[in-house]
């Protein structure tokens, strides 16, 4: 094989003519195609089939090649109205050539001649280096394959997952999901799932809960809860050691955090964790206050719930339910005139009631505003104009 290329490395000049040029007809012109196989069984993209009469060239840049076929992105080739001879057909790959055959062609002939290298002669031909090359690709294209076959089938669980999920199934989402993050440990996204898939189990256990009359802090639904955060912790570990963080993912994560915890009882971890959920992305910080001054709020934690909505408000001035949560939160703190008897409220109450109706005043909280208001003496209209958004 050496010998007769000189090397398997040979550069050839590029000569490419037509049939037409040499005055052949495509009635007498002859089709040659085939596809081309490496040595370790994998197609060749790219590249071309190159014929020459040449055969006994003295040296490899004196080799004149009359026909050039390009290898497609299916590793194969064809070439039409080629004149009838004998040719040395070689493969060239990034300007080497790397195999080559003899090809006889008559007049009209349509032949297929294919370039597999896994042919023991190509094989024993090669240099030792060569082998342990091919070895070595054969490992890595193996391993290549085993990752593909495991993202494929991981892709495949966790859509499967998110439908059971949606159609009430979380149970099962939760069972095919912890499958997944014992098989692909260090993936942020799928500790994440696996937390979303906790938390609707978790919500779905209330619920029956609820319906049975029983118990919504059982022990078991609390661990579901706990285990919820547990599986965001992981997702939020993972972001932050990688090469490339997110931190909008990071952010989701730590507000999902937070749920996880409020829904489980534990208030002042979901505090701190919708805190970092504000701070990671600014963009998300008009969500992460408004959920937590929520879950302050439904614990009677009022002083809590006002200092979260009035952060909620800074950095997104348009949430009208931020406004109704810090009215309702100061709320209480309403006192009686002695000498009118009419009740003063405090200091932000009212312009926040009135910035709730203005900007939601078909709101799920507007009737209930506005007969509050009525009911003590307070104007309706709106005179508050809203801060502009600070960023963070």
């Amino acid at each position: 094989m050496k010998k007769l290329l000189g090397s398997m490395t040979l550069v050839a000049a590029m000569v490419a003519t037509t049939s037409a040029a040499m005055g052949q007809s495509a009635a007498t012109g002859a089709k040659l195609h085939g596809h081309i196989t490496n040595p370790a069984g994998a197609t060749i993209k790219g590249g071309d089939v190159r014929l020459t009469t040449d055969k006994y060239a003295t040296s490899a840049k004196d080799r004149v090649y009359k026909y050039s076929l390009p290898i497609d992105a299916n590793g194969d080739y064809k070439g039409a109205d080629i004149l009838p001879g004998d040719y040395l057909a070689v493969v060239e790959v990034d300007k080497k050539v790397i195999d080559f055959q003899n090809v006889t062609l008559k007049v009209s002939d349509d032949k297929t001649i294919d370039f597999d290298m896994t042919r023991a002669e190509y094989l024993k031909a090669m240099t030792p280096e060569e082998r342990a090359a091919l070895e070595e690709y054969k490992k890595k294209n193996a391993a290549v394959s085993a990752d593909n076959a495991k993202i494929a089938n991981i892709n495949k669980t966790l859509l499967q997952a998110r439908e059971d999920e949606k159609n009430g199934k979380a149970d099962e989402a939760v069972k095919a999901l912890q499958n997944l993050v014992t098989v692909k440990a260090d993936e942020a996204v799928l500790w994440a799932s696996l937390g979303e898939a906790q938390l609707a189990s978790g919500d779905a256990a209330v619920k029956a809960a609820r319906a049975a009359k029983t118990s919504t802090t059982d022990p078991a639904i609390l661990q579901t809860y706990s285990d919820a955060a547990t599986s965001y912790q992981k997702a939020i570990d993972l972001n932050a050691a990688s090469k490339k963080p997110s931190p909008e993912n990071l952010s989701a994560y730590y507000l999902n955090l937070g749920q996880s915890f409020a829904k489980g009882g534990k208030l002042p971890e979901a505090g701190a964790a919708y805190e970092k959920a504000a701070s990671t992305s600014p963009t998300m910080a008009g969500s992460a206050y408004y959920n937590e001054a929520v879950v302050f709020y439904q614990a009677s934690k009022l002083p809590e719930a006002q200092a979260a909505a009035e952060k909620a408000i800074e950095a997104d001035p348009k949430r009208a339910d931020a406004y109704y949560i810090k009215g309702q939160a100061l709320i209480p703190g309403a006192t009686a005139d002695a000498k009118t008897g009419k009740f003063v409220l405090p200091a932000g109450c009212l312009e926040a009631y009135q910035e709730y109706l203005a900007l939601a005043p078909e709101g799920p909280h507007a009737g209930e505003v506005k007969e509050l208001l009525n009911g003590l003496g307070q104007p309706v209209v709106n005179s508050f104009k809203a801060a502009p958004s600070k960023k963070k």
